[in-house]
């Protein structure tokens, strides 16, 4: 059709269809709960434009009437999923861990600065089972997900560092009053940025609603001007004292930053992260030489070889960057689980081929042991192969062979060999360590 000729009614409906495009991302990616301004500003809008396409007069014409069903389902589509975003069972989940994580601070870290006794290890042994938890939340892959999962992890990453970095710190400071006059400011500015350490915790955990974080910075950044314009007289001592002041606001000032950092650089979507691509690599390699082993005509030809590529692998992993990442710390662990499973795999295989040279009476103990490990290496090769979820039967199979494997090992009489009681324990220990390894490739975790 001519756009100079076309219907009015038409040209309104195309317009008020760009307008709602223009915000789709927003929705698509919106991480927020639904009592957030931004939540309610994104509602607003859709339903006004819902308003606007209902009263686009139709005339009766059959082409407007399908335009305005059309502009009316994709504006009813993204009010939909932004609803979805802000309720989905995930995003509360998230939302709940978040305020265990707040009130632990406001428990055991608030008073801190207040001038509490000490950071308890029950507070770090609770922010670490957070995060770790939070780790293990599933996104799906969903964009508004990730970036919930991510600004969460972020704001409790940022208060662990802070504490730590506080907390280990052997300051040979501060220096005394008499070295110097600007001594004592120095020193009046440092208790100002303990207090602000404290702010700044309240702050990114959502504990304390009588600062913002415009304001800190602003006071943080007039705190190193104060140290900027002091007179140190060339000493030394006194300059390495102020630029460690300025050193500890700087890393303050890092913090305010976050959320918008996460937004700008798309640090929420690790798919794309150069050390989560180096792990997928070395798990694409872990998995190419597993399946050339499980499915080679004689597999012992492939043991040396292959155990030197996967020590090489492990040391791949070992230098991956974490960047301070639980998620990415997270990979990284269960990649090298997955490898050294693997390495674990051949070598009982090499002990299991080396036993058959061996022609000598054994303890009948010993030998059940052995007969047991002969099973255990067996399931671990369907271990290795499983590719399912804990509702799989053949997870539910596995799982009972390798229980039954254990009852066998305890049912086993040393009678007091030590030989018998250390194969025992290192059969146990594997059968254990095979059961762990069928629940991680079970649990569909992902970053």
């Amino acid at each position: 059709m001519d756009m100079g000729n076309q219907h009015p009614a038409i040209s309104r409906l195309q317009e008020i269809q760009k307008e709602v495009k223009s915000i789709e991302q927003q929705v698509i990616g919106f991480s927020g709960l639904s009592d957030d301004k931004n939540y309610k500003k994104l509602e607003r809008f859709l339903t006004k434009q819902l308003f606007e396409i209902d009263s686009v007069d139709t005339e009766g014409k059959g082409d407007i009437q399908q335009a305005r069903k059309r502009a009316a389902q994709e504006t009813e589509r993204l009010l939909k999923e932004l609803e979805q975003n802000a309720n989905h069972p995930h995003r509360i989940e998230i939302e709940n861990i978040f305020k265990e994580a707040q009130s632990l601070v406001k428990e055991k870290i608030v008073p801190f600065y207040s001038g509490g006794n000490c950071v308890t290890d029950e507070f770090e042994e609770g922010i670490q089972d957070i995060i770790l938890r939070l780790t293990h939340v599933k996104t799906g892959g969903k964009i508004s997900l990730r970036k919930a999962r991510y600004h969460t992890l972020t704001k409790i990453c940022a208060v662990q560092e802070i504490i730590e970095d506080c907390v280990k710190k052997q300051p040979s400071l501060p220096l005394s009053e008499d070295a110097h006059p600007s001594v004592a400011k120095i020193n009046s500015v440092m208790c100002e940025v303990n207090k602000a350490r404290g702010t700044l915790i309240a702050l990114l955990m959502g504990v304390n609603s009588n600062e913002t974080c415009r304001h800190l910075s602003c006071v943080l950044s007039g705190l190193i001007a104060d140290l900027d314009a002091l007179d140190v007289c060339g000493r030394t001592e006194i300059r390495n004292y102020r630029r460690e002041v300025v050193e500890d606001i700087n890393k303050l000032l890092k913090y305010l930053d976050l959320e918008e950092e996460a937004d700008t650089t798309y640090a929420f979507d690790l798919g794309q992260n150069h050390s989560i691509l180096k792990i997928e690599k070395v798990l694409k390699r872990m998995r190419e030489i597993k399946n050339e082993l499980l499915q080679a005509q004689n597999p012992p030809d492939l043991y040396l070889s292959s155990k030197m590529e996967l020590q090489a692998l492990i040391g791949q992993l070992d230098e991956v960057s974490l960047e301070k990442n639980p998620c990415i710390r997270e990979a990284r662990r269960r990649a090298v689980i997955e490898v050294q499973t693997l390495i674990t795999y051949i070598d009982l295989k090499e002990a299991l081929e080396k036993r058959k040279t061996l022609a000598c009476e054994e303890h009948p103990a010993h030998k059940a042991v052995w007969d047991i490990l002969g099973n255990l290496s067996e399931i671990q090769g369907e271990v290795l192969s499983f590719d399912g979820n804990r509702t799989d039967k053949n997870y539910i199979r596995l799982e009972e062979l390798l229980t039954k494997q254990l009852l066998a090992l305890d049912a086993v009489d040393p009678q007091g060999e030590e030989r018998c009681k250390a194969a025992r324990k290192q059969a146990v220990k594997l059968a254990q360590n095979i059961l762990s390894y069928l629940d991680l490739k079970s649990d569909e975790w992902e970053y």
